[in-house]
């Protein structure tokens, strides 16, 4: 009598390796025996579908970045352009506000013009705008050891033609200065260049009652005014772009500033 023994024996090893490999071994005894082993290997890996996820999340990510990073840069270059188109500007108020607060009072050796022109200045402005000029004495004279002058000079602002007519928009704001009051000849200038650009200069000079554009110490006006505000239009930076700046104004109260023993009858600070 046989005697049929079957035996089945599974054995399970894992490889500490990654692979994950597992043997099965089938013994049985029929007659004979039958070895078969299966071997399984497990992979872990990301799907297709998973990478493209993957590149779209980082695509979008990426394209955050560069908007803000261009917002950015083109804000900075925004305001750097700015600045730079304002520097010229508040130099040339700061200096228009010293001189006009060390404004000398009128006498026979200094003078309060203000002359209005509509359209019309030095260097032939043509009609594009209007053009004040402004010639006072002041105390802002620089004293140095090697000239003779004091520190009471006459200033003069006026708008010229630019040098460059091609690539400049609007006029140029100059400031004449004079050291010599009493010349023997002809007296000498000195012409400071203070910002361009400018499509109109106004001088509004305060009498106490009103504002008026024109202020002329030898044509009968009495001492200075009280105040003087001082309008500059900017010129647009293209000739079809229509939209028009507001202008921007400089209010400047005045302190007579006298040199004579004679009590001052010019306007006094508001």
């Amino acid at each position: 009598m046989k005697r049929h023994r079957t035996s089945n024996i599974e054995h399970r090893t894992s490889n500490p390796d990654a692979r994950g490999v597992s043997l099965l071994l089938d013994v049985s005894s029929s007659g004979g025996e039958e070895i078969k082993i299966t071997s399984k290997r497990k992979t872990q890996a990301f799907t297709l579908i998973e990478m493209l996820l993957a590149v779209a999340i980082c695509s979008i990510v990426l394209l955050a970045i560069n908007a803000v990073f261009y917002s950015a840069l083109h804000l900075e270059r925004a305001t750097n352009r700015a600045l730079d188109e304002r520097l010229p500007l508040n130099q040339a108020f700061a200096i228009l506000r010293r001189d006009l607060q060390g404004a000398v009072q009128p006498n026979s050796n200094s003078v309060f013009i203000c002359d209005f022109k509509d359209g019309a200045a030095r260097g032939g402005l043509g009609s594009s705008g209007a053009a004040s000029t402004l010639e006072f004495c002041t105390t802002t004279g620089v004293i140095n050891d090697d000239v003779p002058w004091g520190d009471t000079q006459r200033v003069s602002y006026q708008l010229v033609e630019p040098a460059d007519r091609t690539a400049n928009k609007g006029k140029d704001l100059v400031r004449v200065i004079t050291r010599n009051l009493l010349p023997t000849l002809t007296s000498e200038t000195d012409e400071q260049w203070l910002m361009g650009k400018i499509e109109s200069l106004e001088f509004l000079n305060y009498s106490g009652t009103d504002w008026r554009d024109s202020w002329d110490t030898t044509m009968g006006d009495t001492g200075l005014p009280q105040a003087v505000r001082v309008r500059i239009q900017i010129a647009a930076e293209e000739a079809g772009n229509f939209q028009r700046r507001e202008p921007l104004e400089l209010l400047v109260p005045l302190t007579t500033q006298a040199r004579t023993n004679q009590p001052a009858t010019g306007g006094t600070g508001g």
